[in-house]
């Protein structure tokens, strides 16, 4: 004990923790000083592994295996310790490389057409405003005039595409803009895929004596269509060609089809009956 007590640092240790701190002191020589061991005693703990233990993922690129397991020298390969390679190779890789911005689902915006534009075609201006990101890193404002170009033959729910050109937001890939083609409803006729219909109403007299059908093209022509057939309800007559252009059959077209009502007559007079009865019964 006379040894301990005349040493300062051992007296300190005995003062602090008795006998049982005296045993964590190192032999002479042995060229440091003990923190383990002891109720007392202090457990170093590494750096990455309770920054892990707190956020899941170690900063420095080494990642964790679990609470008190730390991967210090995991590496991507061919390092002599793991993760400190040479070559000029950056130890502190980026804590968010990896990471992949997300694109917005698309903006789809109606882009209603007449039937003599999907007809013939047609070139479409189209202001638009969104934001963007500007090399301040703040949201602003921004106007674009975008053309499209309708080609003849379209259809309803055809989409144009524009890459990039809807909202950005921080943090995300900018969304893309899509036109979709929207048919407007047209006085003489209506589309059905490549064709186009006509509802015509006809006199009694003129489904049984033959009548002329005159009609005004989506491109400004005027059709004389001779009808010579006896019309009956529902009779249908096909005009061929005289349709929609198909767009993916260039110089094709559908057909044009006429659906006959009859109008009836709401009275006759007697003679007019007679008339009819010796005509119909011959």
């Amino acid at each position: 004990m006379r040894h301990v007590l005349s040493d300062p640092q051992k007296r300190q240790v005995y003062d602090q923790d008795g006998e049982e701190g005296l045993k964590d002191i190192p032999p002479p020589g042995s060229g440091g000083f003990s923190y383990g061991g002891g109720s007392k005693g202090f457990n170093p703990r590494n750096a990455e592994d309770i920054f892990a233990e707190f956020f899941g993922s170690s900063p420095f690129g080494f990642g964790s295996s679990g609470p008190g397991k730390s991967m210090r020298f995991s590496s991507d390969g061919g390092g002599t310790f793991g993760g400190f390679g040479g070559g000029g190779e950056n130890i502190f890789r980026s804590y968010s490389e990896g990471v992949t911005p997300k694109k917005p689902q698309a903006v789809e915006s109606k882009l209603p057409c007449s039937l003599e534009e999907l007809y013939s075609g047609s070139t479409r201006k189209m202001k638009i405003s969104r934001s963007v990101i500007d090399a301040n890193g703040r949201q602003v404002m921004e106007q674009e005039i975008l053309t499209i170009d309708v080609k003849p033959g379209w259809k309803k729910g055809t989409k144009i595409t524009f890459p990039d050109k809807g909202n950005e937001q921080l943090g995300h890939l900018p969304a893309d803009l899509v036109f979709v083609i929207d048919e407007k409803a047209h006085n003489t006729y209506k589309r059905d895929g490549n064709d186009l219909v006509v509802n015509k109403k006809v006199t009694l007299a003129e489904a049984l004596g033959g009548t002329t059908v005159n009609l005004t093209t989506l491109d400004g022509r005027d059709l004389s269509i001779p009808v010579t057939d006896i019309v009956n309800p529902g009779y249908e007559l096909v005009v061929a060609r005289e349709g929609m252009p198909i767009a993916k059959e260039p110089g094709n077209r559908g057909d044009l089809k006429i659906i006959f009502e009859i109008s009836f007559p709401t009275r006759l007079t007697p003679d007019q009956r007679a008339g009819l009865k010796r005509t119909l019964a011959g």
